[in-house]
């Protein structure tokens, strides 16, 4: 068991870091696991991004698919999703360098989710995703078969 700082109390380390920053007191930083949290930061951002990519295409899908069973639910979780991910690009312009990424990444979980819930074969699904990014992103984008 380590008795580091960052291994006890986070929160405290945390502070204790940002105010080395603030001080400039650069030699006394712990940047191993400084190096390690940013990181860890930067691969939450993309998380989030391949999160809610997976739940957007995943409603297309259903939307186009099992179109006898839309729902204002579903409309509703496509746009929320679309919103979040323009917010999340525009506080992250970063992540727009990965956007294809996240789109391959997270195409086989969408298409899962979507097979999941509505109960139908697999063979109803397209093995590859059959959307572009501007048409996942687009408000005038509700497919049809």
């Amino acid at each position: 068991m380590s008795n580091t700082l960052y291994d006890q109390d986070f929160y405290t380390w945390v502070r204790q870091q940002s105010g080395l920053l603030r001080q400039g007191q650069f030699d006394q930083l712990d940047l191993s696991n400084l190096i390690e949290e940013l990181e860890d930061l930067e691969n939450r951002h993309y998380d989030q991004l391949e999160s809610r990519l997976m739940q957007l295409t995943a409603h297309l899908l259903k939307w186009q698919v099992q179109y006898w069973q839309r729902t204002n639910s579903w409309r509703a979780t496509i746009r929320a999703q679309r919103t979040a991910i323009t917010k999340l690009l525009r506080r992250n312009p970063g992540l727009k360098s990965r956007l294809d990424e996240a789109m391959e990444e997270s195409w086989q979980e969408a298409r899962d989710l979507a097979i999941a819930e509505t109960g139908l074969p697999d063979e109803q699904f397209p093995e590859v995703c059959p959307f572009s990014w501007e048409q996942v992103m687009s408000v005038d984008f509700w497919p049809d078969l």
